[in-house]
Parts: structure tokens; sequence; C-alpha cells
């Protein structure tokens, strides 16, 4: 990448839009200058970029002039109104949001999976899921070699997917169990401290819940497999970062788990953690600030010989927000997919 780029992160005080920053200086992305967008409740509030603060400016149609990547993640409704209007003034959109992601004409890229599709954009970009993310990252390397025709899926998905209320919520309601108070929700239906609660997002008709949808019809955009079968149950659980996922797969073919562990220790995102002789698995405080998608206890179906379970934990903050719409955004650079202002 030899051009360097106007960025606008709208959402910037946000958990993502912070963590947005955070990844451009870690991956020394080249920017030539980068504005920070909020609502107007968050516009004058001061944010480190690099060594400098930078004011928060409430986002507006005049936003995106002059702007070549705009990173987005301020919710669904923001994004179908400024994404549109970014996109045509000329902005690559990355939008972390779920409003575009399953418009037929807008890629959903993984870059370690499909990033092919980026070349198909007509100025909008959707970001995944975070809970699908992590399971495409590390399903597709094996789906490659061994056709997959069937995932279930449980996910632990931690209070950060929710944004920083939830996390205080989480901080003042283990404190108030621990000194024997009553607890009062007000992120979630119910208490979340010492609890789960297998409600992500809406309940619809067929009583799975909007979350677990996503994770069935992303999975199958993103690894281009109408025909997978995919079910899905999403569970919120007292952590603070990183969702992890038990996945039971269905291969064509039977495939060990040393198979599988061979192909994923030289799949790129992919990090191996499993040897249960010292309890060497995935865990969510360890993946917290990585780039990785960690994947250990592989391990055979004992229901069915086509058949594998693994365990995969990955930063929802970072792989599966911030950290893929960068990655985005630098194979975009990378194939001269961007188109500079000037």
């Amino acid at each position: 990448m030899s051009s360097s780029y106007n960025i606008a992160i709208v959402g910037a005080t946000g958990l993502v839009g912070q963590e947005f920053i955070k990844v451009l200086e870690q991956r020394k992305f080249p920017v030539k200058s980068i504005r920070l967008y909020a609502s107007d409740r968050s516009a004058g509030k001061k944010l480190f970029v690099g060594h400098r603060e930078l004011a928060v400016e409430e986002t507006s149609n005049d936003s995106f002039k002059g702007i070549d990547i705009a990173l987005f993640s301020a919710g669904a409704e923001i994004s179908r109104r400024f994404s549109p209007i970014a996109a045509k003034a000329g902005a690559l959109v990355i939008d972390n949001s779920a409003a575009f992601r399953m418009e037929p004409w807008v890629p959903l890229v993984v870059p370690e999976v499909n990033p092919e599709d980026i070349k198909l954009h007509k100025g909008i970009i959707a970001n995944p899921n975070c809970s699908a993310i992590q399971m495409v990252v590390a399903l597709n390397p094996l789906h490659k070699i061994n056709p997959i025709k069937r995932i279930i899926v449980s996910t632990y998905q931690a209070v950060s997917g929710t944004g920083s209320a939830a996390m205080e919520e989480l901080t003042t309601q283990s404190k108030a169990v621990l000194e024997g108070q009553s607890v009062v929700p007000h992120v979630y239906p119910h208490q979340i401290a010492f609890n789960l609660l297998p409600e992500i997002d809406v309940f619809l008709d067929s009583g799975y819940t909007k979350e677990e949808w996503k994770m069935v019809e992303e999975t199958k955009k993103i690894m281009h497999a109408p025909q997978i079968l995919v079910s899905a149950t999403c569970v919120r659980v007292p952590v603070f970062i990183s969702h992890s996922e038990a996945v039971n797969i269905d291969f064509t073919n039977p495939m060990s788990p040393d198979e599988a562990r061979k192909i994923l220790s030289r799949s790129p995102g992919v990090k191996v953690l499993d040897d249960p002789h010292v309890s060497l698995y995935p865990q969510p405080w360890l993946s917290k600030g990585s780039d990785e998608t960690y994947v250990g206890r592989i391990r055979a179906d004992a229901s069915n010989p086509n058949g594998l379970v693994m365990w995969v934990v990955a930063d929802n903050l970072r792989k599966g927000a911030a950290l893929n719409a960068v990655q985005i955004a630098e194979e975009a650079a990378r194939r001269n997919w961007v188109k500079i202002q000037g």
C-alpha cells in the first residue's frame, strides 16, 4: 500500500469505534487524515489518535467530502441513513451493523474466507456478525478440503457485544450480588451477573432469535455455500470480552481430529490450542486483545462418523468487529479497489 487514505470513523466513541482507532494504529494502516464522528450527544468529546487529541464531530450529510474509507459502527439506523451518503460522496463504506449484510448487492466479507468479494462492492461492504466471523474463519479451511453439510453451533457471547452500558451493568450487578443486595436489570431483560441468558436480539416467529438467524444466513453467504444446513443457539454469558462457541460439524467424508488440527494450524488467522493433557484450550481471557481466532477441543463426534466437534474463541471487539473491518480496508487498498478522492 503506497497510498495513504482519508479515514472517517462513524460511532467513534463506542467500544468498536475506539477499537477502530487502536487497530488502525497497531497495524500501521496508511492514514493521511482521520475524522471522528458520532451523535450530537458525543460531539465535542476528544479522543486520542496517536499522540494527539481529535474532537468528535456530529455526523451529518456533509461529513464525507474527501473521505476515502468510512468505517461505521453506530448501529443499523445510522448506517442506513449515512452509508449511502458516504458511498455517493466517493468513500468506501465498511459497515459493522446488520443494515446491509443480507442485501444481495452488498458483499459480506471475512478476508480469510472471501476476499475476492470485496471487488464486487458498489460503495458499501458489510462486516459480518461477530460470532459468524470467528466460526467461518475456523471452518472454511476445513470446508475447502472436505465440504461441510451441517453445522450445529452454541455460542457463549460476552456482554461487550451489547456495548459499554452492558459491561457496566455486569460490573455493578456482580458487586451487588456478592454483597447480598438485590439486582434490577436495565440493559438485559434479566440479571446477567452469575447468570446465562439464551436471548440475544429479538425473538422471531420461528422461536429462534435474530442473532441465531444471522449465524445461519451470514455463514452461508460468506462461505458461498447455500446448501449448508446451520442451526444456532446464542447465549449471553457474564464475560466482558470474547465470544466462545461449541461447534459440531458434519462433513461429506470422515475427517480425523489430527487432520483438522494440521489444516487449521497452517490456516490464516487461526491459532490451535489443543492439548487436553495439560488443560490447554481456548479461553475468553486469553483471546482478549488478540487478532487470532483460537480453536481447540477438536475431537470426533461420538454420534456421527463424519463429524467433528470443536471449541472456538475470539475477541468480539477485534476479529469480531474492528479488526475484520480494517482487514477489509487493507485488502481493498492492497488490490487498488479503493478510489482515492485526491
